[in-house]
């Protein structure tokens, strides 16, 4: 007979699986109020499991360090942000304008409805050489999303794909910067204007297509 692994038994009628994805789920969130608040120095293990109330144990089961664990608190949000963008350009309707203001407006609702995400934003981020790390990859990640949009929403594309996602990197760079500045406090204008102020840079940036094209030839 084929030896089989034996099975850890359920504890209070939960499987075992299923106790380890609460444990996960629970320093997940302890990480994320801690990062989120008092920024990624204070987020140890020590401090994160006394959060979450768990032995230490338990978050070894999860992470082998604390950097798995920042990283993957970046990554859930980041997984929620894209989420959010990827639905309010499928629910907008197919014009430039319209689906770029709803992307816009939703992808500041995601940053402000949580104050968590703008601290990230403006602490974490800035002072942790790990998550400017992943800032390349989250920005690569939402230069393609650009990329792809510009494709849905318009008729005809000029600029070549290298050229489209050269342009999609450097907004999505500048506006990375752009909305620190002001979740810092360091602008004096409001939500509004600097919604408005984007979605004309996008739109611009656009209708800059076919000139950029022909001084590219």
């Amino acid at each position: 007979m084929t030896p089989q692994t034996p099975h850890a038994r359920p504890y209070r009628g939960v499987p075992a699986d299923q106790r380890r994805a609460r444990r996960r789920a629970a320093l997940l969130a302890a990480g994320l109020q801690l990062l989120g608040t008092q920024g990624w120095t204070a987020t140890t293990v020590r401090r994160v499991c006394a959060e979450a109330r768990l032995n230490d144990r338990y978050f070894y089961e999860n992470f082998p360090d604390r950097d798995a664990l920042l990283l993957a608190i970046i990554d859930d949000q980041v997984a929620q942000g894209t989420a959010v963008i990827l639905s309010a350009a499928r629910e907008a309707p197919r014009h430039p304008q319209a689906r770029t203001r709803a992307v816009v407006t939703a992808v500041f609702d995601f940053l402000t409805t949580d104050p968590r995400r703008a601290h990230i934003l403006t602490h974490a981020f800035p002072l942790s050489p790990l998550l400017q790390e992943r800032r390349v990859e989250i920005i690569r990640t939402m230069a393609a999303i650009f990329a792809a949009q510009t494709h849905e929403t318009l008729d005809q594309v000029t600029l070549s794909d290298t050229d489209l996602e050269l342009t999609g990197l450097t907004l999505t760079a500048g506006l990375w910067e752009l909305f620190t500045t002001w979740f810092r406090g360091d602008l004096d204008i409001d939500r509004d204007r600097l919604i408005d102020y984007t979605v004309a840079l996008l739109l611009t940036t656009t209708e800059l297509a076919a000139p950029l094209h022909h001084r590219l030839r």
